[in-house]
C-alpha cells in the first residue's frame, strides 16, 4: 500500500491529530491520513457481549457548512430504545466521495460526547472497510472512539457483488479484487440490498448477524433508522428556530 503522492512522510507520522483539525487538512493529506488510519484497523471477533448498541446517522446538505448529528441507544438483542443525543456543528472540509468521513466524524463526535452511556457496538449509516481505502465514516468513528462499529449502507460505494435472491436475508459477498469487502444483505422482500461491512473490532459474519437482529420490517436496521429519524427533526427545529430568530423572536 502506497501512501499518497506529494505527502511527506512526516506528515504521515504526526502523532495526535484530532477530528477538530480536519477542517485543516487538503483533500490529499486526508487521503494520507486515511492510509496511515488503515494500518490500525481490527477486523476480528467481538468477544464482549453486546448488551447496548446504537445507531448513528448524519444530515448534511453538501453546499452548506452546517452538519447534522445523531445517536440513538437500544437495550440489545430487544431493540427498545433507551436514550439519545445529538449535536449540530460546522465544517470547511469539502464534500468528496470516499472523503465524507472528515464531514462527519467530528459532529459525531460532538454527540457521542453528550451520550450518559457509551455503548457496547455502534452501527452507522454509511460503510466500513467496503471503501477504496477501506476506511468509511463507520472505520473511522471506530478508530477514533476505540468502540466497536458496522457500516450498513443504502448504497454501494465499493466492490463488486451478485444481485441476492429476492428473499428476506438473502446475502451476495462484495469483492474488491480478491478480497471481501462486506456483504449485500437482502433486508426485506422486493427491496434493493442494504450493504453491510464491519467497521472495526468485529468480524464480518457477526456483522452480518447484528444487523439481522436489527431488522424490523423495514428495509434499513432500527439503529439507522431510527437515527435517520432524529436527524431530519433535528434538522427541521433547527432550520425553523434559524428563521424565527430573524423575526427577532425569542425562542
Amino acid at each position: 500500500m502506497e501512501p499518497c503522492p506529494h505527502i511527506g512522510r512526516a506528515f504521515l507520522l504526526v502523532t495526535g491529530m484530532k477530528p477538530a483539525d480536519y477542517d485543516t487538512l487538503t483533500p490529499a493529506q486526508a487521503i494520507a491520513y486515511q492510509h496511515e488510519l488503515r494500518l490500525q484497523v481490527r477486523i476480528e471477533t467481538l468477544e464482549k457481549p453486546i448488551r447496548i448498541i446504537a445507531g448513528a446517522d448524519i444530515s448534511f446538505n453538501k453546499f452548506e457548512d452546517t452538519v447534522y448529528a445523531g445517536i440513538v441507544l437500544f437495550k440489545y438483542p430487544q431493540m427498545e430504545v433507551i436514550g439519545h443525543a445529538s449535536a449540530v456543528s460546522s465544517t470547511k472540509f469539502p464534500y468528496i466521495s470516499g472523503l465524507l468521513a472528515f464531514r462527519e466524524v467530528p459532529a459525531l463526535l460532538d454527540a457521542w460526547k453528550k451520550l450518559e452511556i457509551k455503548p457496547d457496538l455502534m452501527v452507522l449509516d454509511g460503510q466500513g472497510i467496503a471503501h477504496e481505502r477501506r476506511l468509511g465514516i463507520a472505520t473511522h468513528f471506530g478508530l477514533v472512539t476505540d468502540v466497536p462499529t458496522i457500516g450498513s449502507a443504502k448504497s454501494r460505494l465499493r466492490g463488486k457483488y451478485e444481485e441476492p435472491p429476492n428473499e428476506l436475508f438473502a446475502q451476495s459477498p462484495m469483492y474488491d479484487r480478491e478480497e471481501i469487502i462486506g456483504i449485500a444483505l437482502r433486508s426485506k422482500k422486493n427491496c434493493n440490498p442494504i450493504f453491510v461491512s464491519p467497521g472495526h473490532k468485529v468480524s464480518m459474519a457477526q456483522s452480518v448477524e447484528i444487523i439481522k437482529n436489527c431488522l424490523r420490517g423495514y428495509r434499513i436496521p432500527e439503529p439507522t433508522r431510527q437515527a435517520h429519524i432524529l436527524v431530519n427533526q433535528i434538522r427541521v427545529e433547527h432550520k425553523d428556530k434559524g428563521q424565527l430568530s430573524i423575526f427577532g423572536i425569542t425562542l
